[in-house]
């Protein structure tokens, strides 16, 4: 499966923006989805992760540092997955990754990776 993020962009501290991310090759029905992050050397971290089944929602999962900020969805029809980022902080700057796996917290269990989108908050 092939990942296309994209959404990113300069926002002032307080804003929003809202990622997306496309898939191609197969369905993402068939996998978990997840959003990493990687900011300037810094090791890429989880932000959100979600998982279904028969087109129910089973679970979202988030980091602590965006639980109440971003809110990570599904979009059946388009075959992508979004991630809404409000109340964004200058330490949410970084690129943002999506992957497809298992919908766990950890890298290793995500198989796919887009090739990132840039998200930087000025203050």
């Amino acid at each position: 499966v092939q990942l296309q993020a994209s959404g990113g962009g300069l926002v002032q501290a307080g804003g929003s923006l809202r990622l997306s991310c496309a898939a191609s090759g197969r369905t993402l029905s068939n996998y978990a989805m997840g959003w990493f992050r990687q900011a300037p050397g810094k090791e890429r971290e989880f932000v959100a992760a979600i998982r279904w089944s028969g087109g129910i929602t089973l679970y979202a999962d988030y980091a602590d540092s965006v639980k109440g900020r971003f809110t990570i969805s599904r979009d059946n029809a388009k075959n992508t997955v979004d991630l809404q980022m409000n109340s964004l902080k200058a330490e949410d700057t970084a690129v943002y990754y999506c992957a497809a796996g298992d919908g766990s917290a950890y890298k290793r269990g995500y198989a796919y990776w887009g090739q990132g989108t840039l998200v930087t908050v000025s203050s």
